[in-house]
């Protein structure tokens, strides 16, 4: 995913650069800059994306060096909606650059395209872009599975919008009695472009080309200009998902994405029949919908802080911040259950009892750190946690608070 977000990063770079046409000032730099809020668009996206990517990396670190092996768990499917806007934005963006790349063409070489029809082509598909882009950089767990669920319609969206303005171009060079060399030029981009993708019907062990969006070859690296899924890329996305880190609904979606617009139309929640294959067809899979938060029986649970909100300054202290901030440390409840570590219904009744979760876990913690005349690190207390939740029967599942 770096890799691919370097590569977008660059190219949107030599198009933001390149000069327009000498005599008539066309191109994306060109026409009195009209067309820099869309180039601009483009690299705005890249400072979220790295950003999802950064802290993946950071909280896999933490995840190595806390030595409790459910916690390490916990702490590995945090990523999962940080990697899964990544995967998504990146996508979305290889699109964006495709546009770009495409209208820099046309207005290059196509004179007799309206550079306002093409304004306002390029407006509104920025437009039909944005809110999935917002929903996927908010890194919002809720938000960021919403837009993937929706994806493959809006690629079959953005896949028309582009042939249209493709074939416009090319009809308005004709009718010019331009150059077919000009003509051929605007259909060789169709080649190069993100939104053109097929699925070949291979066997699960031999390597599948799943679209034009990057390339992962069989050490794990992606780059380029296509998306490789071998036999060992199958293998981790199969484990990943039974761990939770990453949606089965995801997976099908990237695949419907990448099987073109046979598969975009696959909308109900039966997985397609070669992601079951690929996945292993196990009952792990089988029993993996698409379906929403009441789907699920999650929308009245209460979120419990696993680390009390009136401490924050002094977890803070202890490396808490970023993205170890406590928010991000909380775990959705049965109410009864939520209700029952905190005392019962009256918190302030209930902290009055010393197994009380916030009193507990504060008063194991600053006696540890009283006995060992140190303080203690993230990881020291990561795992403590780790123990006590096991003992309260927690579920080490997190989710972020997103209240007041």
């Amino acid at each position: 995913m770096k890799g691919s977000t370097n590569n977008v990063a660059s190219a949107l770079s030599k198009l933001a650069s390149r000069p327009p046409t000498p005599l008539t000032r066309r191109g994306l730099t060109g026409v009195n800059g009209v067309f820099s809020r869309h180039l601009d668009y483009g690299s705005k996206q890249l400072s979220w994306l790295r950003g999802s990517l950064g802290s993946t990396t950071a909280l896999i670190a933490t995840a190595g060096k806390v030595g409790e092996p459910d916690m390490e768990l916990g702490i590995l499917q945090m990523t999962g909606p940080r990697l899964q806007a990544a995967m998504f934005g990146a996508m979305l963006l290889a699109v964006w650059l495709d546009f770009l790349q495409l209208a820099d063409v046309v207005l290059r070489e196509c004179p007799a395209y309206s550079i306002e029809a093409l304004f306002v082509d390029m407006n509104r598909i920025q437009q039909r872009m944005a809110p999935t882009m917002a929903s996927l950089a908010s890194a919002d767990p809720g938000q960021v599975e919403a837009a993937t669920l929706a994806m493959p319609e809006l690629m079959g969206q953005l896949t028309r919008e582009f042939d249209a303005i493709r074939d416009g171009a090319r009809r308005s060079m004709e009718n010019q009695a331009k150059t077919f060399a000009a003509v051929q030029f605007v259909e060789m981009l169709t080649l190069a472009s993100a939104l053109q993708a097929s699925l070949p019907r291979l066997p699960p062990a031999a390597p599948a080309m799943l679209g034009t969006g990057l390339v992962m070859g069989s050490g794990g690296v992606m780059a380029g200009s296509q998306l490789v899924v071998s036999a060992e890329w199958v293998e981790m996305i199969r484990r990943l998902v039974q761990a939770g880190v990453i949606s089965i609904p995801a997976v099908s979606a990237a695949v419907r994405i990448h099987g073109g617009q046979v598969m975009m139309a696959q909308s109900n929640g039966e997985l397609p029949e070669g992601v079951r294959e690929a996945l292993g067809d196990s009952p792990e899979v089988r029993a993996m919908h698409e379906t929403g938060r009441a789907g699920a029986g999650m929308s009245e649970n209460p979120l419990h802080h696993v680390f009390p909100r009136e401490r924050r300054a002094w977890f803070q202290q202890r490396g808490f911040t970023g993205d170890l901030d406590i928010d991000n440390f909380c775990v959705r409840l049965e109410k009864a259950h939520h209700e029952a570590i905190h005392g019962g219904g009256n918190w302030r009744l209930g902290r009055t009892w010393p197994g009380e979760w916030n009193r507990m876990i504060m008063d194991e913690l600053l006696r540890v750190e009283a006995r060992t005349g140190d303080v203690l690190t993230s990881n020291e207390v990561l795992k403590i946690v780790a123990q006590r939740m096991k003992a309260y029967d927690i579920p080490m599942s997190f989710s972020p608070w997103r209240g007041p």
